[in-house]
């Protein structure tokens, strides 16, 4: 296929050539890897400019999204890609492959920056998603900033730099300029632009909020660096539409949940204590309840009760054969939705994603269930020629795995009207999950403040 850049895509593509430090904020769907790809051609074919190639990424874009986007244009199919995957022995022999561009896993940067030490060979290294590089006390982070200094072009890709606030962005603006633009050290970043919002019963900061003004000072401190640009400005795709199916509890599976709920709830410490560790452990318990079913703590799964896969079932029978990607919260969801369709929806083609094979099979149209965990789904993959229906059977409190979720439909070539279902138990957990993915970027907080209401009702017995 011939690569016509549109005028936005050729204004990234040279930034890029002519920046050597660069992020590309791009909405999903704006061609960031075939713009990244193109340059990495010219740079090195062309401008004689680049030698070794480095591309980190996500897993599952790591084992298929770069090959398959270059080997779908005419000009980038001449690049040689080696993927640095697998076992330690796998990786090096990849290394060591003669190829223009070596493609890891996110997780695998640690591993290879302490491989070559002080020889890092990689003249340009891009960050596929380089909001996975947001925690400045990560190792993934420390790791790649001590060789930074060594990288002579680095390009950050991300439809999300900020997906928690802008206390994201340090990291990745330090990648770049190791602190010329947003402070050397988070800390500094931190005193300067933000101050704290919430606090614990001991005076422990939970969140900080920015100062007034102090968003437009960060954005003119980087926009000489950075490009962002949202997809509605660009391309037309069709709508996204939200649809939201309650399900309700019977009143004895209400019983048995409440019951449990409260098991889980009497047992905590007084709710001032709750701490965003304990709050994520009984929201995850909570969120098992309304989907159906609970580990122990042997890891078996016990059904608390089928609302939701009868509920589920019978949106699969109202889709009408309609292909649909499901996405799932847990291991015990995925066993029970498979088991479910299993026995009511034999002639349906159904399958989990687990290798780049799948996301080919699903838009070939040989898929009709495609199940999936919003995780290994969120990044890279273009799935958008295989269907327009998505089902949330479980709910995620990541704001940033839920809209990349979603975008792996609703993105450049989709030709059909995106229907996102969310199935929603009512009364439970599920409801204050939907309710802070409507608050975007505060959703964290949210979880904290909207257990702490959950837990005041049901010790005062409203629940």
């Amino acid at each position: 296929m011939e690569f016509k850049p549109h005028p936005y895509q050729q204004y990234c593509l040279d930034r890029i050539l002519e920046q050597k430090k660069v992020g590309l904020f791009l909405d999903m769907g704006l061609g960031k890897t075939v713009v990244t790809l193109s340059a990495v051609l010219e740079l090195k074919y062309m401008r004689f400019q680049v030698n070794r190639v480095l591309v980190v990424a996500p897993k599952k874009v790591a084992e298929g999204t770069w090959n398959k986007e270059a080997a779908k244009w005419d000009h980038t199919q001449m690049l040689r890609l080696s993927n640095v995957l697998g076992t330690a022995k796998q990786r090096v022999k990849a290394l060591e492959a003669d190829a223009d561009i070596y493609i890891i896993n996110r997780d695998n940067v640690v591993w290879i920056t302490e491989y070559y030490k002080q020889d890092w060979p990689f003249d340009m290294v891009v960050l596929d998603e380089s909001s996975s590089f947001k925690n400045p006390a990560a190792k993934r982070f420390k790791a790649m900033a001590r060789v930074s200094p060594r990288i002579n072009r680095l390009v950050e890709l991300t439809g999300t730099p900020s997906p928690n606030g802008l206390e994201d962005l340090w990291s990745q603006i330090y990648l770049l300029d190791q602190g010329e633009r947003l402070e050397k050290r988070f800390s500094q970043y931190r005193m300067r632009y933000f101050v704290p919002d919430r606090r614990g019963a001991y005076g422990q900061v939970y969140t900080y909020k920015l100062i007034d003004g102090a968003e437009e000072t960060i954005m003119k401190r980087i926009s000489d660096i950075c490009v962002s640009m949202k997809a509605e400005d660009y391309i037309e795709l069709p709508d996204l539409i939200e649809h939201t199916i309650p399900v309700v509890l019977s009143p004895a599976e209400m019983k048995t949940y409440r019951e449990m709920e409260r098991e889980m709830i009497i047992d905590l410490p007084d709710e001032a204590e709750i701490s965003a560790t304990s709050a994520a452990a009984l929201s995850g318990k909570l969120l098992q309840l309304a989907n159906g079913a609970v580990y122990d703590e042997t890891h078996s799964y016990h059904e608390i009760h089928s609302a939701k896969i009868e509920a589920f079932l019978e949106l699969i029978e109202s889709l009408q054969g309609k292909p649909a990607i499901v996405f799932y919260s847990f291991q015990h969801d995925r066993d029970r939705l498979l088991l479910a369709l299993g026995k009511h929806c034999k002639g349906l083609r159904v399958r989990y994603l687990s290798d780049p094979q799948d996301e080919t099979d699903w838009n070939e149209g040989k898929i009709d269930i495609l199940l999936a965990h919003p995780a290994s789904c969120g990044y890279g993959l273009n799935l958008q020629e295989g269907g327009n229906h998505v089902i949330w059977f479980g709910l995620t409190w990541a704001y940033e795995l839920y809209v990349q979720a979603n975008d792996r439909l609703h993105r450049q070539g989709q030709t059909e009207k995106v229907i996102v279902h969310h199935l929603v138990c009512v009364g439970t957990r599920d409801e204050d999950v939907v309710k802070a993915l409507a608050l975007k970027d505060k959703a964290q907080g949210y979880v904290i403040e909207s257990l702490k209401a959950r837990i005041k009702d049901v010790k005062e017995g409203k629940m």
